[in-house]
């Protein structure tokens, strides 16, 4: 499959505060993008010298994943200094030039902000947990033991155990919903909510045009610290966290999607309209999924889009299933707007997960680009790279550590760019050793391998970028008259007189259907199979599409 159609042409960023819809969003997990010093581990500057591929992707803006200061327990995720670069990806210096050059090129820029948690050794931690008395002493969650020693509730742990760990000092347990080096942060306390305001007019006042809020939906927590509720075994679902992890066994009803979110993302918005900056929210939660959505981007007062966790799942991508998931959505959120994903640095790659072909690839970024919504691609999907085997020895992320062999972490999907095929470690660093070994493999589907050839995966990327930029339709339009039958899905999307048919073939095997009636003009790479003269029974090859917009 190949559209065939130039890329078109970007320029420098221009005011335009509804350029989210529809954008396409490229995610940067700089550990794993470019080292540019040898040291084996990807840096900002990496990241300068790689952005000209991400301009001839066609991607709108990038999302980079935290560069903070931190100890790095959880890879950046735990950060002890929310206003400083962590030496080992460079300087604020370095973070200026990724601006410079990403506005350049017409690319925004988007950075991962970890506000729910921090670092146990961010100096607000280190201040709150020396004693109950000092001025940051309620920054984070405290709560006294139970009379018999025990956590003060049941809740629990991302990572595993329990959500609260205890402190000899303050002689109470503190919560952390993820790593117990990462404590999190007591959003009741107004000065916390001002001092997350002041990070962002950080970031902001150098030049970043939003954020992805990691954790959105975990800010507040239950001040009543209730028990949370046992979950029915037919609601449990492993696509947050794996099926080995007792996580699943509970109704997470108080330990995060509190009320008082809504209050906070209402405000963080007001903030972000003062720049004309915009954020995507991190919504994690399989149990409520897309009707989170819905309540944290409905209207003008909260926040632009949120990622959806649908296509992260292994369910396959049968046309009833992604019909099912679109139909939720449009019932879920309707004056919402979601940001589609199929991989990203939390989930096993989609190649992988779904077991897809060459053709079932390229098919899949093609739906992803008709549906409607903002995307997300995660740096080396476009390279159709698997996910990696690591190794226990190789292994970095402590979630994996903690519950394997039966869980193996995160670790597959955040191995090294391939970026040269006769390179050491695939042109992504020049040390003996890298953080994570590169993907068996890996360098076979490197960029310097795709460039150049008009078939292949990356270019099928980039063509089918260029088609979403090229149609209003496909960008900003309604998705209507969605419809399954067998494994063809398809529906129209809409927008200011621009209309575009997508039909799609998510199976092995070909099938046909009926072109529609008047005048249109194929876009697919099948248009010689539809008559002049009128509709038409079509065969649609495996894995194959079927694009048509209305003559004018």
């Amino acid at each position: 499959m190949s559209l065939q159609e130039p890329i078109a042409p970007k320029g420098s960023v221009i005011a335009d505060r509804d350029w989210w819809r529809g954008a396409v969003i490229y995610q940067i997990y700089p550990r794993s993008f470019q080292d540019s010093n040898g040291d084996g581990i990807g840096d900002l500057a990496g990241i300068v010298q790689r952005l000209d591929h991400v301009a001839s992707l066609g991607a709108d803006a990038i999302w980079i994943s935290p560069f903070f200061r931190s100890p790095m327990k959880d890879f950046g995720y735990d950060v002890s200094d929310y206003c400083d670069v962590e030496p080992i990806f460079g300087t604020l210096e370095d973070f200026d030039a990724v601006i410079e050059k990403a506005h350049r090129l017409g690319i925004r820029v988007l950075v991962d902000l970890v506000l729910s948690h921090s670092s146990n050794q961010h100096p607000w931690f280190v201040e709150s947990s020396a004693d109950r008395e000092n001025p940051k002493a309620d920054w984070y969650v405290w709560a006294d033991p139970k009379p018999d020693g025990t956590p003060p509730n049941n809740w629990l742990s991302i990572f595993g155990g329990s959500a609260w760990e205890w402190s000899t000092r303050r002689k109470q347990y503190y919560l952390h919903n993820f790593l117990s080096e990462q404590p999190d942060l007591n959003f009741h306390n107004p000065d916390v909510r001002r001092a997350a305001f002041d990070i962002a007019r950080f970031w902001l006042d150098r030049g970043v045009d939003g954020f992805r809020l990691d954790a959105l939906n975990f800010y507040f927590h239950d001040s009543e610290l209730r028990d949370n509720p046992a979950l029915p075994e037919e609601r449990q679902n492993d696509s947050i966290a794996p099926s080995v992890n007792p996580y699943n066994y509970q109704e997470h009803i108080f330990d995060r999607n509190r009320p008082e979110n809504l209050e906070f993302v209402a405000e963080f918005r007001q903030l972000l309209d003062e720049y004309g900056a915009i954020a995507l929210g991190e919504i994690g939660d399989a149990q409520i999924g897309l009707e989170l959505i819905g309540r944290y981007t409905r209207g003008d007062d909260h926040i632009q889009m949120c990622y959806a966790y649908d296509f992260l799942s292994p369910t396959p991508p049968t046309a009833s299933h992604v019909a099912e998931v679109i139909a939720n959505i449009e019932a879920a959120a309707p004056e919402g707007w979601v940001c589609w994903a199929f991989s990203n640095h939390d989930a096993m790659r989609h190649v992988s997960r779904w077991n897809l072909g060459n053709e079932a690839q390229r098919l899949m970024i093609l739906l992803m680009m008709c549906l409607r919504g903002s995307a997300t691609i995660y740096q080396g999907e476009e390279l159709g790279l698997p996910e990696a085997e690591i190794r226990f020895e190789d292994l970095q992320d402590p979630y994996g550590k903690r519950f394997w062999p039966d869980f193996k972490g995160r670790d597959g999907c955040r191995t090294p760019m391939a970026w040269l095929y006769d390179a050491a470690h695939a042109g992504f660093s020049t040390a003996s050793r890298t953080w994570l070994p590169l993907g068996a493999g890996h360098e076979m589907r490197a960029v310097s391998v795709q460039h150049d050839k008009p078939d292949s995966l990356l270019n099928h990327y980039r063509d089918a970028i260029a088609l979403r930029r090229r149609e209003p339709a496909l960008r900003k339009g309604a998705l209507v008259d969605l419809a399954v039958d067998g494994s063809l899905l398809s529906f129209r999307r809409v927008f200011e007189g621009n209309e575009m048919h997508c039909v799609f073939n998510l199976s092995d095997t070909a099938a046909e259907f009926r072109s529609p009636d008047g005048s249109v003009e194929p876009v697919s790479p099948n248009a010689a199979i539809l008559p002049s003269n009128g509709p038409a029974i079509i065969t649609l090859p495996p894995w194959e599409a079927f694009l048509m917009r209305e003559k004018a």
